[in-house]
């Protein structure tokens, strides 16, 4: 039995039955299909809305489209070939459940919109994904099943064969299965390159996930996806007063810190692991940023801060 009762419309709006009938009143007034029926089980009455009644609500909007595609692009640079086709296919469905004429109307200020958006001049770099790589991955972290894979690192001549134990996948400028090596002694966490991935296999065996793991927290410990090393730093970043406006515009980490020094520059203060990603993104500040902790970040960029860069990120 669907629809809602009086005692239901009391519970979710916290009010009384008085407020209840009232609210059952105005439906009534502007949705004349409005329907009252008798619960089977409490013989309690309760009220009933047609989908055709509710439909034109329900329709999207073109600056709701327009962010579905947009979500469709983003993801296409950073997530698996399978999660893009899973968004391009509601945005289908979603296109065919509407009228014809309200759709093509809808479809034209969507294309108007992305044009405005400027969709289509996104420049940059991304990688190219392995449909059947991603399927798998995406079909054993569902499960969880243990995943076979032939897998090269950056130190490797040739892939070899890992089976794993899949608990996340991290999106960045690289993707980043979160598994446990079974091969390896300790079974701890590590991050595999998605494209490192040449094949990949889900085996007919399931796991449990590693006890109290939890991936928001576990990308929380990160800068980026990347992570070589596996210890956690506490991080100290001071920015040239000339920086301040650009870097305030940053968020480098979720559990940043940041306060201003009596010289005019900024502190960034935040906890996490990945030094070789941390250099990646200083570089492009040039000498505009200073690494104060830990000493072996600031030793890695140390002969790498430039004065000749045009501008800032």
């Amino acid at each position: 039995m669907r629809g809602i009762s009086l005692a239901e419309i009391e519970e979710i709006l916290e009010r009384d039955y008085r407020t209840a009938q009232r609210v059952i009143t105005a439906l009534g007034e502007r949705f004349p299909e409005l329907e009252k029926v008798k619960d089977e089980e409490t013989g309690k009455a309760r009220w009933k809305l047609p989908y055709k009644a509710v439909a034109p609500l329900l329709t999207p909007t073109a600056e709701e489209l327009a962010a579905l595609t947009l979500a469709e692009e983003i993801l296409g640079k950073g997530a698996g070939i399978d999660q893009v086709e899973a968004l391009r296919c509601l945005h289908a469905k979603i296109l065919a459940l509407i009228p014809g004429d309200r759709s093509r109307r809808i479809e034209a200020d969507e294309e108007a919109l992305l044009m405005a958006l400027g969709h289509a001049a996104r420049p940059g770099p991304r990688q190219v994904g392995r449909e059947n790589v991603d399927v798998a991955i995406s079909t054993a972290l569902k499960g969880p099943s243990l995943l076979q894979v032939r897998y090269r690192g950056w130190k490797d001549s040739v892939a070899r064969n890992r089976t794993l134990a899949p608990h996340g996948l991290l999106l960045g400028a690289r993707r980043y299965l979160v598994a446990i090596d079974l091969g390896k002694v300790g079974g701890g966490l590590q991050h595999f390159r998605v494209d490192a991935i040449e094949d990949a296999t889900v085996l007919p065996k399931s796991f449990v996930k590693k006890e109290g793991f939890d991936l928001d927290e576990h990308a929380e410990r990160c800068f980026g996806s990347y992570q070589q090393e596996s210890g956690v730093h506490d991080v100290v970043w001071r920015f040239a007063p000339k920086a301040v406006a650009r870097a305030e515009g940053f968020l480098f980490h979720p559990t940043q810190t940041t306060e201003q020094d009596t010289d005019g520059s900024l502190i960034v203060r935040f906890r996490a692991a990945g030094l070789l990603e941390m250099c990646w993104h200083l570089y492009m500040w040039g000498d505009t940023v200073e690494v104060l902790s830990p000493p072996q970040l600031a030793a890695m960029v140390k002969d790498h801060r430039r004065s000749d860069f045009s501008s800032m990120p």
